[in-house]
């Protein structure tokens, strides 16, 4: 669970910057895992608390506002792998009401902001809130053209191709028509298909969604349209962008437009309402509360909109949302039930994370078997025993959750329930670091769980980069039992017979993919290392490890040695970059026999050559000792091939800008690094300048 941040009367300048630093950073993590990665890690409710507080203290301390405010935008950035599409009328989002307090503050503002008196009446158009994905349509002489998604408000992601394979969408409107218009609305997918889809998906061994608006995001912004065009989509139209004459609403109400999006051959989302006053917009808000589970698709809440286009221009924006529209969130539903067992997963990162198993409760019209305990610490926090009575929340459709136990139902001699200290899959030990929330299985390269992922990594370009070798053939070869432990790739040899006959392998496969397996069994240090999968170990760590040691016995006889406060320890954190929350990863690696022992079996395969920097003499005066960070998309050279020159040259490269940061090279759509280096005064290159020293 998200931890609460308590604001404080006496907060001083420097405790409310790292705290909104703090909101702001954790706001930002949420936003890539919602908007660009499909896979929200809280629910709904728990991120409006996290915007909340933000605003909050943002409002006390205006004058600390940090580079990555998340009022200042929209979503995130666009994929890279998708084109972009620049919005000429930016895709805001809307601000919450909770309450119905909310609700009557929310009209109060529009009289005050407009001058109106208590006798004036004001209309509202009232609609469902679907949970689904933003999308903007543009029509030109009634034909579709563009298909984009909200992105981060001002640029979005061109997903034309796959918007055309949704039925609801029309390829051509109805007329009469605008020579030109923008149309917005939302992706969703109805509760009953969604439910089809993921019982599909699992039947063909593939992974389930979590929920409607995660299938529905994720089937949109798939590359291949094909795929989008298998899956159940639908769209809603609601709202207008630019239009022929460049305005956003060339309506005089909210209504009439809606009437000419159903003209037009749109679906709308319905039942809406026509309101007046706040009296009426609550009694629609608790109507469709009451009804929502009859609805065919999951909502959130609803949509006030003052129904005058006229009054919406005077009031305008504030930030990243209308002063005349506001979404009334409903409340997380809840019921109790009884804790059958507790039951320790394990993720690909190696994260141990508690499930409740529960007596199978209806919670808001769904049927609630398991819900997330978070972690160790709410599982003490909240005091959960197996055999209680608990309370759980559906909140925001995402993921169930055990708020507490009913204490006074708790029955007698049920005991604490003992987080395990060894991974439940592999046996590893399970760590857990100072100040961290989560225990970590550290059998990386062995625990079942994290395997497919681990050996994809050790496969992967910057590690052993084999050819042919790619995600989908690991999954294959592993689930048939040909690897198991990244030593198992280099005996692969031994199956070529099996290999040969394999659907879809053949002869030339399988002897192409051996040779290439073959041509890495010589490699460097640096990327050895890179490759063991050690967590906080990326590629500069890596090498900055082999720079130190510079031979693998050097560096493995001193990690089967390291402890704290030894001499060992004091040589690994006294590297450039290595603190002691990344030497501890690194200890605990090394410490865990199971990693030792594949390590050991690597070392009877493979040659790891010794690390060795080749300095270019030309440069090397400017750049010998200097710290350069890369950031954005070079067009003469890759990223890597930059960071190797750097490199060759004498300086030290670093993915992070800090006041230690002697350049930033630049190049296209660089973001907050660049800005993070003008505020602090750190000299910026673009690619020609790089490119001149």
């Amino acid at each position: 669970m998200t931890q609460k941040i308590q604001q404080h009367p006496k907060l001083t300048d420097l405790e409310a910057r790292a705290e909104l630093q703090s909101l702001a950073d954790e706001i930002t993590r949420h936003d890539v895992a919602y908007y660009q990665k499909d896979a929200p890690m809280i629910s709904d409710a728990e991120y409006d608390d996290l915007r909340d507080r933000y605003r909050k203290l943002l409002a006390e301390f205006p004058h600390l506002r940090p580079l990555n405010d998340p009022e200042s935008r929209v979503g995130v950035e666009p994929a890279a792998s998708f084109t972009k599409v620049r919005h000429a009328i930016p895709m805001l989002s809307l601000s919450n009401a909770f309450t119905d307090e909310d609700a009557h503050d929310f009209v109060e503002r529009i009289r005050r902001f407009l001058r109106l008196s208590e006798d004036t009446s004001l209309e509202f158009m009232a609609e469902p809130k679907i949970d689904g994905l933003s999308c903007s349509l543009r029509y030109e002489g009634g034909e579709l053209t563009v298909g984009a998604t909200r992105g981060d408000g001002t640029t979005g992601e061109n997903i034309t191709a796959n918007v055309r394979t949704i039925q609801d969408v029309p390829k051509r409107l109805k007329p009469p028509f605008p020579s030109m218009i923008e149309v917005r609305g939302e992706i969703y997918m109805n509760r009953e298909d969604f439910f089809a889809l993921n019982a599909r998906r699992e039947s063909e061994g593939e992974a389930v969604f979590a929920n409607p608006r995660n299938a529905a995001a994720g089937s949109v912004r798939q590359l291949d349209p094909r795929v989008s065009a298998a899956r159940p989509l639908r769209f809603f139209a609601y709202a207008l962008g630019e239009s022929e004459k460049g305005d956003a609403c060339s309506f005089e109400t909210q209504a009439g437009l809606r009437g000419a999006l159903e003209r037009w051959g749109f679906m709308l989302n319905e039942p809406s309402r026509l309101c007046r006053g706040v009296d009426e917009l609550l009694a629609y808000y608790h109507h469709i509360e009451s009804e929502r589970f009859k609805l065919p698709f999951d909502i959130d809440g609803v949509v006030y909109k003052l129904n005058h286009c006229d009054l919406q221009d005077r009031l305008g924006f504030i930030s990243r949302s209308p002063r005349w529209a506001i979404a009334h969130k409903f409340a997380a539903e809840q019921a109790e039930t009884k804790l059958l067992d507790i039951v320790v997963q394990v993720g690909r990162t190696g994260a141990l994370t508690p499930v409740a198993i529960l007596e199978p409760v209806t919670v808001g019209g769904v049927v609630v078997k398991h819900a997330t305990l978070h972690n160790e610490d709410e599982i003490a926090r909240k005091d959960v025993r197996i055999g209680d009575v608990v309370r759980i929340q559906r909140a925001g459709d995402v993921i169930p959750q055990v708020l507490g136990v009913d204490l006074d139902q708790r029955p007698p001699n049920i005991t604490p329930f003992v987080f395990p200290d060894h991974c439940p899959v592999c046996g590893s030990l399970a760590v857990r670091e100072d100040g961290m929330a989560v225990r970590r299985c550290t059998g990386g390269l062995i625990c079942p769980a994290q395997a497919v992922e681990r050996l994809r990594h050790f496969t992967s370009r910057l590690a052993f980069n084999i050819e042919g070798l790619g995600d989908e053939r690991v999954r294959e070869l592993w689930d048939d039992k040909l690897i198991r432990s990244p030593a198992d790739i280099f005996r692969l040899k031994k199956h070529r017979a099996e290999l040969i006959i394999r659907k879809g392998w053949g002869e030339k496969s399988a002897d192409k993919l051996l040779d290439a397996i073959d041509a890495r069994t010589t490699i460097s240090l640096d990327r050895f290392i890179y490759a063991l999968g050690i967590r906080q170990v990326g590629e500069a760590t890596a090498k900055a490890l082999a720079e130190h040691y510079e031979t693998f016995d050097n560096f493995y006889n001193e990690m089967r040695l390291v402890r704290s406060n030894s001499s060992e320890w004091n040589g690994l954190t006294s590297i450039e970059g290595i603190g002691e929350l990344v030497a501890q990863d690194i200890a605990d690696f090394f410490e865990e026999p199971h990693n030792r022992e594949v390590v050991d079996d690597l070392l009877n395969l493979l040659t790891i050559q010794p690390y060795q920097r080749r300095i270019d003499r030309q440069g090397e005066a400017i750049l010998a000792g200097k710290r350069i960070v890369f950031t954005g998309t070079l067009s003469t050279m890759s990223r890597e091939e930059a960071k190797a020159k750097a490199e060759s040259m004498g300086a030290k490269v670093s993915d992070s800008v800090s006041s230690k940061t002697d350049f930033v090279v630049v190049g296209e759509d660089a973001g907050s690094k660049a800005d993070k280096a003008r505020a602090l005064g750190i000299r910026i290159l673009n690619e020609a300048e790089w490119n001149g020293l």
